[in-house]
This record gives structure tokens, C-alpha cells and sequence, in this order.
């Protein structure tokens, strides 16, 4: 596969889905590239039921109802999506950037812009889970039906695991919460949320043995004391938080801080033509909310119009004139 476009943007989160919106409004051809098969980037995979209070208009909106107006918001310009795809090389070929996929595709494009959040993010394992993975064991709930009359064990004490028990309890036969310590990560508030629910909430435990012919059957836990139980489950949901790195956007030749890509007031990196923004990018006082990657989105494509046609205005009109 081989693809010119003015912009590609490197990440289909919402920063990238308002980017690529951003982009056909500037009249720029446009695709986003992005490992995930969905896209929505963390939202997606990580919390699509989760309500988010600080986009503003929105005194507060459902994870992937979030995601599904961005992508229909970016749909009317019909940018080309590239998902389940990694991004792998950045080279300068007669004048334009080159980027090599990992499947051997080549997106060919004026300018590039990142939008890779916290970058590639693997979640821990399940140290009990090893070959239950997609046999009853998840990382993620992006479809709450799924899991509908099931009895689901959530292993975790972070915002995630007790997440997942608010959103699974009208759904499930069942909800146990799991976790190997007497204190949680999660919010003290949400916490109380999943115990008022009544939902069993088993600490000081550790998920010994997962049990089961084809599919996940029951769980075997170990107790403070020594003491074991047995939970039937046919999904174990491990919330158990994640390691990120930028993979091989790090051998872009960019100044890195801390695993996020420095810019300068116009989104540029230290390489002529790449530029970044969202939780990706990094600045003196940078504020890591969705709020501030739709503004730096913004400001990263009206500065790339310019950039590639030095006739065209920074500032581009109020799109409330448009049409």
C-alpha cells in the first residue's frame, strides 16, 4: 500500500480525530495511522463506558459517545483511516516525509503530525492468567453486552477496576472485586459508589488458579491467612494498570522529555515539518487534558496550512461562516 495525503497524523485518539476534522476544514487530504484497531485511542480501549466531565459543552459525555462525534465530525471531510496499523519509520524522501508501516505500507505526506497520547500501552498481565487471554481473561471492556449475565471478577484497586464494577453491575450476574492490598488506588468517592451497589469487594487476596475446559469456568483466590475460595467467573477482567513507551517514534530523531515530544508554540518539533500535540506533546506549564489537545490540534494544522502553502492565512475564519 502506498498513500499521499498533505497531513498524516500519527494517532486516532481525540486529538487526532479532531486534527484530522481540523485538517479538511483547511482543505488539506488527510489520514490517520494508528496500532489500535478502533478509533478513539485509550478512550476505545480503556474506558469507553466512562463518563468524562471536562470536555467543554459537555457537562459530562459517555467515553465512546465522545468518540463516535469525533469520528463523525472528522467524517465529513472523509479522511483515510489506517487502523491496526503501526507507524515505524520517518524519513525525508524528494522533498516530502515518508512514513514505513509495519505491515510494509508507505504514507507519503507533506507535514506529520503526532498524536500518539501516552504512546503504545501494553497491559500488565494477570501473573495467574497465563493462556486464559481471550478465553474468559480481559485487559478492557469495550463492549459491555458481551458480558451480560455472566459472573465477572475484576482484579485491581485503581480508577479502572472500580470503573469497570460500576459500569458491569446492572449487566452481570455478578461482580466480585479483587484486590491484593487493604487500600485502593481508585477515588475514595468511586469506591463507595461499587460498595453502596453492594458489589463484594474481597482485599489482602490474590488470584491463585484459573479453572475451566475451553472456556474460563472458576477462580481460585488466596486469602489473608491462608484461607482459599473459589468464585465461579467466566470473565476475569485484570485491571491491572500498564507500561508505555513512544515504540519507535523515539528513533524519530525528536527531543524527547520523559517519554512525551517537545514543541514549540506552534506545535513544531525539533524536526522541520513533524509536529505534535495532545498528551503526546510537551511544553513549559503543558496541562495533559483532552481539552488542551483539541486546542493544540488546532493550532498545529492552521500552523501546517501555512506551512504548506505560504499563501494561506494562520488565522482560518470562524467555522461557524463556513458553508
Amino acid at each position: 500500500m502506498e498513500l499521499e495525503v498533505d497531513l498524516l497524523i500519527v494517532g486516532a485518539g481525540p486529538t487526532g480525530l479532531f486534527a484530522a476534522y481540523y485538517a479538511g476544514f483547511r482543505d488539506l487530504s488527510v489520514a490517520l495511522v494508528d496500532a489500535l484497531p478502533e478509533a478513539g485511542g485509550q478512550i476505545t480501549a480503556m474506558y469507553p463506558e466512562k463518563m468524562i466531565f471536562d470536555v467543554a459543552g459537555f457537562p459530562a459525555v459517555r467515553g465512546r459517545e465522545l468518540v463516535s462525534a469525533l469520528v463523525q465530525q472528522a467524517d465529513q471531510w472523509k479522511p483515510t483511516y489506517l487502523l491496526g496499523r503501526q507507524a515505524r519509520t520517518l524519513s525525508e524522501v524528494d522533498g516530502r516525509l515518508e512514513v514505513g508501516l509495519a505491515d510494509g505500507g508507505v504514507v507519503r505526506a507533506g507535514a506529520v503530525l503526532i498524536t500518539a497520547g501516552i504512546g503504545e500501552f501494553r497491559p500488565r498481565p494477570l501473573p495467574a492468567g497465563d493462556g486464559w487471554l481471550d478465553r474468559g481473561v480481559v485487559h478492557f471492556v469495550p463492549k459491555l453486552n458481551v458480558h451480560t449475565g455472566q459472573d465477572v471478577v475484576v482484579v485491581g484497586g485503581g480508577d479502572s477496576a472500580f470503573d469497570w464494577a460500576l459500569a458491569l453491575h446492572p449487566i452481570a450476574a455478578s461482580v466480585t472485586v479483587v484486590h491484593r492490598r487493604a487500600t485502593f488506588r481508585a477515588h475514595p468517592p468511586t469506591v463507595r459508589q461499587v460498595r453502596d451497589l453492594g458489589v463484594e469487594i474481597i482485599t489482602d487476596a490474590e488470584v491463585l488458579e484459573l479453572r475451566g475446559d475451553l472456556d474460563l469456568a472458576e477462580v481460585e483466590l488466596g486469602l489473608k491467612g491462608g484461607d482459599r475460595k473459589v468464585l465461579p467467573a467466566q470473565t476475569v477482567v485484570a485491571a491491572l494498570g500498564f507500561t508505555a513507551d513512544l515504540g519507535p517514534i523515539e528513533a524519530w530523531g525528536l527531543e524527547l522529555d520523559h517519554r512525551a515530544v517537545v514543541v514549540d508554540t506552534t506545535m513544531r518539533t525539533a524536526r522541520d515539518r513533524v509536529y505534535a500535540a495532545g498528551d503526546v506533546a510537551q511544553y513549559p506549564g503543558k496541562v495533559k487534558l483532552i481539552a488542551t489537545g483539541f486546542g493544540e490540534a488546532a493550532t498545529a494544522v492552521n500552523n501546517i496550512a501555512v506551512l504548506l502553502n505560504p499563501e494561506a492565512h494562520l488565522f482560518p475564519g470562524h467555522s461557524s461562516n463556513a458553508g
